[in-house]
């Protein structure tokens, strides 16, 4: 069976986000697209106060300056499509009212008829995190659990009651509700992470940056899946941010996914492993403008599929 396929949405600061992201959604839908994805940056902090990811020194990148709120633009393409899942990777949840947040969620998974993934992180930002004022960095773990439980309670069915720390919900009836479950999908990049998303959640959102340590954090996962006695399958979608150019990319010391079409693909094929079918391209950044991303994502869907992957 055919893997499946996403592509991100225009977010970045060459594009008209009213006009391109339903023309991109809808082209790309067309062509054969099976997702797409937002992701959230809050703020581009001038002068920088810290690197990127936190690692001192470490700019951060244009690409991340006036990034578009995430779930306006998942919105836009809500109308221009039919069936593709509308996916945030990663909004980051904590700075967010939880409350507010799991509404919002249910609102947008109502409106498009069941295709929202919620793909939520704790982020990395102190800056973003003094703006948004929800929570203090240091207790953005908790308040990831507490936005996951709001949600739960939310979507889940009237009346509605829920005590938290940052929420209080005193037995009310909250809607519209979610078309069905909507999935909670997060990143791991620590044993409590993977614990949190074994427990409790529906998927992982790694970042495929090479065959080999993605084939074993996957296996680290499953084991521990087991381990803990999950026995609902893990749902998975990995995200690939890939250099692409026209031309093959020809030195000894290409990285994954960098170079042309066909080389993307033969790295695409090296990733796939049982249990993880779904991947996205994040080929906005590369584009110069929304007819130039539309010709690079059906450029690489076609070879992709032409390869039988």
């Amino acid at each position: 069976m055919a893997i499946r396929l996403g592509l991100s949405l225009p977010q970045a600061q060459q594009y008209d986000i009213g006009r391109d992201v339903p023309d991109v959604a809808r082209t790309a839908e067309r062509i054969g697209y099976e997702s797409f994805w937002v992701y959230e940056r809050a703020l581009f902090p001038e002068p920088a106060t810290q690197g990127l990811y936190g690692i001192e020194g470490m700019p951060w990148p244009e690409m991340y300056r006036g990034v578009p709120e995430p779930l306006v633009t998942l919105t836009l393409a809500v109308s221009a499509t039919e069936r593709a899942r509308l996916g945030t990777s990663v909004l980051v949840a904590p700075l967010h009212n939880p409350f507010q947040l799991a509404k919002t969620l249910a609102t947008l998974d109502a409106a498009s008829g069941g295709r929202v993934v919620a793909g939520l992180g704790t982020g990395w930002s102190l800056d973003e995190y003094a703006a948004a004022g929800v929570a203090p960095f240091e207790e953005r773990g908790k308040v990831l659990d507490e936005v996951i439980d709001v949600c739960r309670a939310v979507w889940g069915p009237d009346p509605v009651s829920y005590e938290g720390p940052h929420s209080k919900v005193a037995s009310a009836a909250v809607s519209p509700k979610p078309a069905r479950p909507i999935p909670i999908l997060v990143p791991t990049n620590s044993k409590t992470a993977m614990t949190r998303l074994v427990d409790r959640l529906d998927g992982w959102m790694p970042i495929a940056m090479g065959a080999e340590q993605l084939a074993a954090q996957w296996r680290q996962l499953r084991d521990l899946a087991a381990e803990r006695g999950r026995t609902e399958p893990i749902q998975a979608v990995v995200r690939i941010n890939p250099q692409y150019s026209a031309k093959a990319y020809d030195g000894p010391d290409r990285a994954a996914f960098q170079g042309s079409a066909d080389q993307i693909v033969e790295d695409l094929a090296a990733h796939v492993v049982e249990g993880l079918d779904e991947f996205f391209f994040e080929f906005q950044g590369l584009a110069r403008d929304a007819e130039e991303l539309k010709d690079i994502a059906a450029e690489v869907y076609e070879a992709v599929r032409a390869a039988g992957i």
